[in-house]
């Protein structure tokens, strides 16, 4: 059942447009980076790994140096640890990331011929690996269209916009498969985190120029530019 004040499809859709139109002069997340220029679930899979808690311009380069020594599952679990551990050591946690990627990369090229599993279940049952990551790595992984991944953004834009009232990003998931029409499930992760991490920004978004203004509640809002 439609919720009182819900958006229609309608206007859920002119507003992703107005936004994806407004994020195209800022850089790309650095999973969907990855998944244009290679086009492959296992280095999707690691740099969501390594960009949990740490910003894109750390997480962009610290992908690019790894990948630059080791692209496959077999290549990083033979990595020493140690080796592994220097080569990621700007990103925060390094030293657990470190030690979950190199344990996925092994599980992936003893069990599973080195390929990621394309189904979500397959992927939530790794260690270390959460349904925002699992979404991930669906969506730009394996081009799927049936999830949306949910991160900081995700989940504070569309609350801020009074789309919806939800608590955690895993009531926000399930409220905007519910109310986003599926045409754009693949670019509002892409979409919204740009936007969150260059407009509407945790704290004090820049209102002002914002090109959804107009169709924004604000909700929460204490304090703009």
């Amino acid at each position: 059942m439609k919720k009182e004040n819900a958006p229609s499809p309608k206007e859920i859709g002119i507003v992703i447009t107005k936004i994806k139109k407004a994020v195209r002069g800022f850089g790309t997340p650095v999973s969907t980076e990855v998944s244009e220029k290679t086009h492959d679930p296992f280095r999707v899979l690691v740099s969501c790994l390594l960009s949990l808690r740490t910003k894109d311009t750390i997480t962009g380069p610290v992908s690019r140096k790894l990948f630059a020594v080791a692209k496959t599952p077999k290549e990083i679990a033979e990595m020493p640890l140690r080796r592994l551990r220097s080569i990621i050591r700007p990103v925060n946690f390094y030293k657990t990331k470190a030690r979950r990627i190199r344990d996925i990369s092994k599980e992936l090229a003893e069990k599973h011929g080195s390929e990621v599993p394309s189904a979500f279940d397959g992927l939530m049952a790794f260690k270390g690996v959460g349904r925002k990551t699992a979404n991930i790595v669906m969506v730009y992984g394996h081009s799927s269209k049936g999830h949306i991944p949910v991160d900081i953004h995700v989940h504070r834009i569309p609350n801020r916009l009074g789309w919806i009232k939800t608590k955690t990003p895993e009531q926000t998931e399930e409220e905007l498969m519910r109310l986003v029409p599926k045409r754009h499930w693949m670019d509002i992760n892409n979409v919204f985190v740009t936007f969150g991490q260059n407009v509407c920004l945790p704290v004090s978004p820049k209102c002002s120029t914002c090109p959804v203004r107009q169709q924004c509640r604000r909700a929460g809002v204490t304090r703009s530019r």
